[in-house]
């Protein structure tokens, strides 16, 4: 079970005993293998608080890939597993700049820190004390000062601006839900309390359209290739219906919309097979996606695209060869061209890609990409090169 911050847990981690309690667990392993010598020393270094400040370094250490400044934040396991990693976060927060913006479930405050430093005005809440408590601590580290309230989220305490919520969305033994109306607070409950509000929620990539008749866009934004999250924004703030943005670490993004032109064919396998971006395949975008780069289509129904120069920045697959699928014949292809180590992604057809690895054995010096997919009603394995193209 996580630890159960207190009041006074976080009271005292922000003392200077408290950090200085910190930095002395910061060096020690926190492994399988020295966790009772650790609890130890930590028992000695901190006194009774101990606990709170083992749990403090540990989350730190998780955090560090996902939020900036996570060296000095304080967490509790959950608001930091539900936590928007900092480039979505501000992303987000970048649609918003300028407008006077109400995070009304702002927890530890991932969010609420990229938006205070670009709103005109902005405000924090949370029905938890503990999370609104280390939401101040760091906002302060993070240099921004968001006006905190403890409040429920459907019992609203400001006007005239932006909403901007995050519910939960794990059951009261810590499972996650993927339904809408188990959330904390409920879709619905949110979306009939801010009716008359401009209103963000973000919330799981997968998310049914239909669950969320209010939202007038659904945005799946992706991190560094994988699927982050789904924002939905209400009347006054979407700008199209569907849309997908991909961010990366480095700062480069890119989106697509369904009002970009979606005009591509359908036809045979060019020199590269280019597998979308999950945000791009999630939105329903495949086509707009391969209209914008010169790509088309193996097959409408299938997600691939294939074209002659794959987009800038991406991993794409130079075809080898391809043919129709068999696992035999698949095996005997492996072994022509001496592939020992393979990488099989699979579309369109009923394959397990780690059992059948199992099956093939590949023995080889080389390496190379398999990807199964359906043409039409025909089952067709292309040997692949992966490939970074350069941005």
């Amino acid at each position: 079970m996580p630890y159960a911050f207190s009041l006074d847990d976080v009271a005292f981690l922000r003392s200077a005993r408290g950090e200085k309690a910190l930095a002395a667990c910061a060096g020690l392993p926190l492994t399988d293998a020295s966790r009772i010598a650790d609890v130890g020393t930590a028992r000695r270094l901190v006194g009774d608080r101990y606990a709170a400040a083992l749990e403090t370094v540990v989350l730190r250490r998780k955090a560090v890939t996902k939020l900036a400044g996570a060296d000095e934040w304080l967490f509790t396991g959950d608001a930091l597993q539900q936590a928007s990693a900092a480039p979505v976060a501000a992303y987000r927060a970048r649609r918003l700049a300028g407008r006077d913006v109400h995070d009304v479930t702002c927890s530890i405050g991932a969010d609420l820190v990229e938006l205070a430093g670009r709103a005109a005005r902005c405000v924090g809440s949370d029905v938890d004390a503990v999370r609104l408590a280390m939401a101040a601590h760091n906002c302060e580290r993070a240099g921004v000062s968001p006006l905190l309230v403890r409040a429920d989220a459907l019992r609203p305490v400001t006007r005239d601006c932006v909403v901007v919520a995050d519910p939960a969305r794990r059951d009261s033994s810590g499972r996650r839900t993927w339904r809408p109306e188990d959330f904390v607070p409920a879709l619905d409950d949110l979306a009939t309390t801010y009716a008359r509000r401009d209103l963000v929620v973000k919330c799981a990539p997968g998310i049914e359209r239909a669950a969320v008749p209010w939202a007038r866009e659904v945005e799946l934004i992706s991190l560094d290739g994988q699927v982050r999250e789904a924002c939905l924004w209400s009347e006054g703030l979407a700008t199209a219906a569907r849309r997908a943005t991909a961010l990366r670490s480095d700062g480069t993004q890119w989106t697509v919309t369904d009002s970009d032109p979606d005009d591509v064919a359908v036809g045979e396998p060019g020199e590269w097979i280019v597998d979308p971006d999950g945000a791009v395949v999630r939105a329903g975008l495949v086509r707009h996606y391969g209209a914008r780069h010169g790509l088309w289509q193996l097959d409408e129904r299938i997600a691939y695209l294939t074209g002659d120069t794959p987009p800038p920045g991406v991993r794409a697959f130079r075809v080898l060869e391809f043919g129709n699928y068999s696992e035999k014949g698949l095996r005997a292809t492996l072994r022509r061209h001496d592939v020992g180590r393979v990488e099989i992604l699979v579309r369109g057809l009923d394959v397990d890609p780690n059992a059948l690895r199992r099956r093939l054995k590949p023995k080889g010096s080389a390496e190379a990409s398999v990807i199964l997919t359906r043409i039409g009603r025909t089952p067709t394995a292309f040997l692949c090169r992966a490939e970074r193209i350069p941005a």
